[in-house]
């Protein structure tokens, strides 16, 4: 519901990241995020959103570069995209 409530508000788009799955102090929380992100991505996309507004990165703590890069990345997308009109007609 936050990735919906973020894109009905107007965001051009969402990045969910965490630790890569079995590599987590959190242990399990990954694994049950990675099955959440295909069932949500799934939605959006019936809902007519384009797949490119839901982004997923597993970047651990130690990989700053790496965050820095996917955001880089990710903004230009957006950016091609242009922005986030579906829900104009709040």
């Amino acid at each position: 519901m936050l990735v919906i409530r973020a894109l009905r508000s107007g965001f051009d788009g969402v990045l969910v990241s965490g630790c890569h799955p079995g590599d987590c102090h959190y242990q399990t929380g990954n694994y049950r995020a990675r099955r959440r992100i295909a069932v949500t991505k799934t939605f959006l996309e019936f809902m007519g959103i384009e797949p490119e507004r839901f982004q997923v990165s597993w970047v651990s703590a130690s990989e700053g570069g790496k965050f820095a890069e996917v955001v880089a990345e990710i903004t230009d997308d957006l950016k091609k995209l242009g922005p986030n009109r579906l829900f104009d007609d709040r």
